[in-house]
């Protein structure tokens, strides 16, 4: 699959898989920058990535950057629509910092990965009864 991608900064690495058997591509922010203590901020990442119709781009905190760094995905994860691919709508990274103190993050770091995932639309249908058996709540099965 092609996907379009457009770098507002020439100097931003095109994102890439590191290996082989990778699922997702790292993200980086574009420019170095400080997140305060038990503060969000959206970091920019100098790119533009059109997401293919039929798919969503997720993006979420790669698997070190919470332990290594103190960092997390601000929501969990991010979703990238496929309408969001305009010259302005930049791919950026709502950091939140856990820690006590503030976090330095550089540019080209590898904070966050993306991944394009396949979707359906879904048409709703109204039902007035269900046939299945209530399983007992939230969180019932463990």
């Amino acid at each position: 699959m092609k996907v379009r991608i457009f770098r507002k900064d020439q100097t931003v690495a095109i994102p890439a898989y590191q290996t082989g058997g990778s699922v997702a591509f790292d993200l980086s922010p574009s420019e170095d920058t400080t997140i305060p203590s038990r503060e969000v901020r959206l970091i920019p990442t100098g790119l533009v990535i059109c997401t293919p119709p039929g798919h969503m781009l997720l993006i979420a905190a790669r698997s070190s950057t919470p332990l290594k760094r103190g960092l997390m995905i601000a929501n969990g994860i991010g979703i990238v629509d496929q309408d969001y691919c305009g010259p302005d709508d930049e791919i950026k990274l709502a950091l939140y910092n856990f820690t006590d103190k503030p976090v330095e993050i550089k540019k080209g770091d590898r904070l966050a990965q993306g991944l394009f995932l396949k979707l359906d639309r879904v048409e709703w249908e109204e039902v007035k009864t269900l046939d299945s058996k209530t399983r007992g709540g939230f969180g019932s099965t463990g």
